[in-house]
């Protein structure tokens, strides 16, 4: 096969697919991801939001208990308030600002001082500018204020009732640490979400590739053995058509050789198509077995003597060696554990030179049986015994013998697959290759 046919097909088609899947995946994750955060984040800023109104009605009502008991307001006084609740705190006598406060004051706390005066007297109806001074309970409401522009602040707005007229009071305390605080936990999340985003893509990455890999692979295993068949297929063809015109013009005498010879082409042909389709009945899992107790030193008796004929005639030594013990039956399809006995044989018979030695050896342990096929010919070289299992696979790359397609040892392969076994290909001791079929035993 050249170097075209080895190349796996369609790489762009299986890439494309990883990149999909690897961005579906991502995506997916992405959605579950952002919502998951969006609902800590909304439970976690809802949590923060109550502490900081809360944490301004206790400032306020420690506030509100210090200017009740308080007779003589000092400027030393309201800054060690403003510094300790971290508050605005402006005051009013008989509506009217404390002097020297009002020069501490900038243009902004100003405007803001106001505004809350307007939203008091228009929202909830407290004007301090038009106080009673016959009231003798103290009024306070308290709302959040959001000048044009500016920073957002807890306000609260006071009237408390004094002896010679009545106390006053703007207090408020900026949100922008609130606010802080919540961005700054927002960026931690999304810093996380990023990085765990950037994780997944990696992870997703390499895990779609494991994924596809077992389908890339099939799908480059189906194009070559296509590719192979076809070969396979084309060679006898091309003789028995070429028979076909020789004979048509060919003596009587001739023509009969002719026609011998399309018939062995066209009986080649049947055996490559029966071992396709059995391949074919396997990739489909459409094969049906027939389990049952057998005994395995039955199994080898009958190849060794459906062999040992064929072995003489072509100048081997077949042997067997059976265990002096009882071995326990197998679970098994005895047709199709024959069958791959046969393979390993046919196989073993063909690469053994003349005077060589086949040995079949039956071994066993509590739980598994080993049943072997062991020849002292050329054996196969530590290269080729991950390949001797691939569909279509033959040391002899120039395809001399017309006996073998290398199907044999695919088809033994996954018959034993399906029996939950295993095949092993192993060097026989002193030169040759042994195959090896282990099965579990039958439960008792």
């Amino acid at each position: 096969m050249n170097k075209k046919e080895d190349r796996p097909p369609h790489p762009l088609l299986f890439r494309k697919m990883r990149i999909r899947l690897t961005l579906l995946c991502l995506a997916v994750t992405g959605v579950i991801l952002a919502a998951a955060t969006c609902l800590c984040l909304y439970f976690s800023e809802s949590g923060i939001a109550k502490n900081g109104s809360t944490s301004f009605t206790n400032s306020l009502n420690s506030m509100l208990t210090q200017l009740e008991s308080q007779n003589t307001i000092t400027l030393q006084w309201i800054a060690g308030i403003e510094k300790n609740h971290n508050t605005i705190l402006s005051l009013f006598d008989n509506g009217q600002p404390l002097f020297y406060q009002e020069l501490r004051r900038t243009r902004e706390e100003k405007d803001v001082i106001s505004l809350a005066k307007e939203t008091a007297s228009r929202d909830y109806g407290l004007d301090l500018d038009a106080a009673d001074a016959s009231s003798l309970l103290s009024k306070h409401v308290e709302f959040r204020l959001k000048p044009k522009g500016g920073q957002e602040y807890y306000a609260s707005v006071i009237l408390l009732p004094r002896t010679n007229g009545h106390l006053s009071a703007v207090i408020l305390q900026s949100l922008e640490a609130q606010k802080t605080q919540i961005y700054g936990q927002r960026l931690v999340f999304l810093g996380a979400d990023s990085a765990a985003l950037l994780l997944l893509a990696v992870f997703f990455w390499f895990f779609t590739g494991r994924t596809l890999a077992p389908l890339e692979e099939n799908r480059r295993q189906q194009a070559q053995f296509i590719a192979s068949a076809s070969h396979e297929l084309r060679s006898p063809l091309a003789v028995m058509l070429s028979c076909l015109t020789a004979s048509q013009k060919a003596a009587p005498e001739e023509a009969a050789r002719f026609t011998e010879t399309i018939q062995l082409e066209g009986k080649r042909m049947s055996r490559l198509i029966d071992d396709m389709l059995q391949l074919a009945g396997a990739d489909a899992c459409s094969w049906n077995l027939e389990p049952a107790p057998v005994p395995p030193d039955t199994l080898l008796l009958e190849t060794y003597e459906k062999y040992e004929y064929l072995a003489r005639e072509k100048g081997l030594c077949l042997s067997i060696r059976l265990p002096e013990e009882e071995c326990p039956p197998v679970l098994c399809d005895e047709e199709r554990i024959s069958q791959v006995l046969s393979i390993l044989m046919d196989n073993a018979l063909s690469y053994t030179p003349a005077s060589g030695h086949i040995t079949l050896t039956l071994s066993f342990t509590a739980n598994h049986v080993s049943l072997s096929v062991a020849d002292d010919g050329p054996g196969i070289p530590d290269s080729f015994k991950k390949q001797v299992f691939q569909r279509f696979f033959r040391q002899d790359k120039a395809h001399t013998s017309k006996e073998h397609f290398g199907l044999g040892l695919s088809i033994a392969r996954e018959i034993i697959k399906i029996h939950r076994g295993r095949l092993i290909l192993s060097d026989t001791p002193g030169g040759g290759a042994t195959f090896t079929i282990i099965l579990r035993t039958a439960p008792s």
